[in-house]
Protein backbone atom coordinates (compact mmCIF):
# COMPACT_ATOMS: atom_id res chain seq x y z
CA UNK A 1 0.00 0.00 0.00
CA UNK A 2 1.43 3.00 -1.26
CA UNK A 3 0.32 6.45 0.64
CA UNK A 4 0.73 9.67 -0.43
CA UNK A 5 0.90 12.85 1.89
CA UNK A 6 0.56 16.10 0.39
CA UNK A 7 1.61 18.81 3.43
CA UNK A 8 -0.31 22.03 2.66
CA UNK A 9 -0.96 21.47 -1.23
CA UNK A 10 -1.48 24.90 -2.63
CA UNK A 11 -2.22 24.28 -6.67
CA UNK A 12 -5.44 22.50 -7.18
CA UNK A 13 -4.37 21.45 -10.27
CA UNK A 14 -1.09 19.50 -9.04
CA UNK A 15 -3.42 18.00 -6.04
CA UNK A 16 -5.82 16.93 -8.90
CA UNK A 17 -3.30 15.18 -11.13
CA UNK A 18 -2.15 13.21 -8.21
CA UNK A 19 -5.39 11.97 -7.19
CA UNK A 20 -6.06 10.69 -10.41
CA UNK A 21 -2.45 8.93 -10.04
CA UNK A 22 -3.57 7.48 -6.80
CA UNK A 23 -6.45 5.99 -8.54
CA UNK A 24 -4.46 4.71 -11.17
CA UNK A 25 -2.24 2.84 -9.07
CA UNK A 26 -4.23 2.05 -6.04
CA UNK A 27 -2.53 4.48 -3.64
CA UNK A 28 -4.16 6.62 -0.43
CA UNK A 29 -4.09 10.17 -0.16
CA UNK A 30 -3.50 11.88 2.56
CA UNK A 31 -4.02 15.90 2.48
CA UNK A 32 -2.36 18.08 5.24
CA UNK A 33 -4.44 21.14 5.92
CA UNK A 34 -4.01 24.16 5.73
CA UNK A 35 -4.66 23.42 1.68
CA UNK A 36 -4.10 26.45 -0.55
CA UNK A 37 -7.64 25.48 -2.35
CA UNK A 38 -10.74 24.55 -1.77
CA UNK A 39 -11.58 20.96 -2.08
CA UNK A 40 -14.74 21.43 -4.06
CA UNK A 41 -12.73 23.71 -6.11
CA UNK A 42 -13.78 23.56 -10.24
CA UNK A 43 -9.84 23.27 -10.92
CA UNK A 44 -8.99 20.74 -8.77
CA UNK A 45 -12.04 18.61 -9.51
CA UNK A 46 -11.31 19.25 -13.83
CA UNK A 47 -7.33 17.80 -12.68
CA UNK A 48 -8.74 14.77 -11.25
CA UNK A 49 -11.64 14.33 -13.91
CA UNK A 50 -14.09 11.76 -12.54
CA UNK A 51 -10.83 10.00 -10.61
CA UNK A 52 -12.31 11.23 -7.07
CA UNK A 53 -14.63 8.45 -6.50
CA UNK A 54 -11.95 6.09 -7.35
CA UNK A 55 -9.59 7.77 -5.10
CA UNK A 56 -9.43 6.94 -1.16
CA UNK A 57 -8.47 10.69 0.42
CA UNK A 58 -8.12 11.38 3.90
CA UNK A 59 -7.71 14.55 5.23
CA UNK A 60 -5.56 15.60 8.40
CA UNK A 61 -5.75 19.02 10.72
CA UNK A 62 -1.79 18.66 11.10
CA UNK A 63 0.71 16.23 9.94
CA UNK A 64 1.55 15.36 13.81
CA UNK A 65 -1.86 14.10 13.68
CA UNK A 66 -1.33 11.91 10.58
CA UNK A 67 1.75 10.80 12.36
CA UNK A 68 0.30 9.36 15.48
CA UNK A 69 -2.67 7.89 13.72
CA UNK A 70 0.55 5.35 12.02
CA UNK A 71 3.14 5.61 14.33
CA UNK A 72 4.98 2.32 13.20
CA UNK A 73 4.85 3.13 9.38
CA UNK A 74 7.54 3.72 7.28
CA UNK A 75 7.34 7.40 5.68
CA UNK A 76 9.56 9.22 3.26
CA UNK A 77 10.17 12.81 3.29
CA UNK A 78 10.96 14.03 -0.47
CA UNK A 79 13.19 17.02 -0.86
CA UNK A 80 15.73 19.23 -2.77
CA UNK A 81 17.70 19.27 0.48
CA UNK A 82 18.31 15.49 1.00
CA UNK A 83 21.36 13.50 -0.14
CA UNK A 84 19.99 10.22 -0.86
CA UNK A 85 18.57 9.42 -3.71
CA UNK A 86 14.79 7.98 -3.86
CA UNK A 87 16.10 5.04 -6.00
CA UNK A 88 18.80 3.99 -3.37
CA UNK A 89 15.62 3.46 -0.75
CA UNK A 90 14.19 -0.40 -0.48
CA UNK A 91 10.95 0.45 0.15
CA UNK A 92 8.10 -1.48 2.08
CA UNK A 93 4.66 -2.82 1.09
CA UNK A 94 3.13 -0.26 3.16
CA UNK A 95 5.31 3.30 2.97
CA UNK A 96 4.07 6.58 3.65
CA UNK A 97 5.72 9.27 0.75
CA UNK A 98 5.59 12.80 1.98
CA UNK A 99 5.49 16.06 -0.47
CA UNK A 100 5.69 19.44 0.93
CA UNK A 101 3.83 23.00 -0.81
CA UNK A 102 4.67 23.96 -3.90
CA UNK A 103 6.59 27.38 -3.34
CA UNK A 104 8.12 25.74 -0.08
CA UNK A 105 8.57 22.00 0.46
CA UNK A 106 8.50 20.16 3.58
CA UNK A 107 9.26 22.58 6.40
CA UNK A 108 13.06 22.61 7.49
CA UNK A 109 12.75 20.96 10.66
CA UNK A 110 10.63 18.26 9.32
CA UNK A 111 13.69 17.23 7.13
CA UNK A 112 16.14 17.50 9.62
CA UNK A 113 14.45 15.59 12.27
CA UNK A 114 13.22 12.97 9.81
CA UNK A 115 16.94 12.93 7.64
CA UNK A 116 18.00 9.24 7.51
CA UNK A 117 14.17 9.11 5.79
CA UNK A 118 14.68 12.23 3.60
CA UNK A 119 14.86 11.15 0.01
CA UNK A 120 15.59 13.53 -3.19
CA UNK A 121 14.60 13.07 -6.99
CA UNK A 122 17.42 13.60 -9.09
CA UNK A 123 18.20 16.62 -11.28
CA UNK A 124 20.98 18.34 -12.85
CA UNK A 125 22.87 21.28 -11.44
CA UNK A 126 20.88 24.67 -10.67
CA UNK A 127 17.35 23.20 -11.29
CA UNK A 128 15.02 24.22 -8.48
CA UNK A 129 12.75 21.88 -8.45
CA UNK A 130 9.97 19.74 -10.25
CA UNK A 131 6.47 19.56 -10.42
CA UNK A 132 4.64 18.26 -7.47
CA UNK A 133 2.10 16.17 -9.51
CA UNK A 134 5.74 14.60 -11.13
CA UNK A 135 7.31 14.07 -8.37
CA UNK A 136 4.57 12.49 -6.73
CA UNK A 137 4.42 9.97 -9.78
CA UNK A 138 8.23 9.64 -10.15
CA UNK A 139 8.21 8.55 -5.95
CA UNK A 140 4.44 6.33 -6.44
CA UNK A 141 6.04 4.24 -9.51
CA UNK A 142 9.52 3.78 -8.40
CA UNK A 143 8.02 1.95 -5.11
CA UNK A 144 5.99 -0.09 -7.76
CA UNK A 145 8.56 -0.86 -9.73
CA UNK A 146 10.82 -2.23 -6.98
CA UNK A 147 7.63 -4.53 -6.14
CA UNK A 148 7.46 -5.36 -9.76
CA UNK A 149 3.87 -3.89 -10.44
CA UNK A 150 2.58 -6.98 -8.30
CA UNK A 151 -0.94 -7.14 -8.90
CA UNK A 152 -0.74 -4.77 -12.18
CA UNK A 153 -2.46 -6.16 -15.00
CA UNK A 154 -0.27 -5.50 -18.07
CA UNK A 155 -2.46 -7.51 -20.49
CA UNK A 156 -5.94 -5.61 -20.55
CA UNK A 157 -5.61 -3.06 -22.50
CA UNK A 158 -3.16 -4.63 -24.88
CA UNK A 159 -6.21 -6.25 -26.99
CA UNK A 160 -7.43 -3.70 -29.03
CA UNK A 161 -3.84 -4.06 -30.18
CA UNK A 162 -3.81 -7.62 -31.39
CA UNK A 163 -4.15 -8.91 -34.94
Amino acid sequence: MIHIVLVEPEIPQNTGNIVRTAAATGSVVHLVRPLGFDTSDRMLKRAGLDYWKDAEIHYWDSFGELKQAYPDKDFYYFSTKAQQSHCAVKYGKEVFLVFGKETKGLPEQLIHDNYANAVRIPMIADTRSLNLSNSVAIAVYEVLRQHNFDGFNFTGHLREFEN
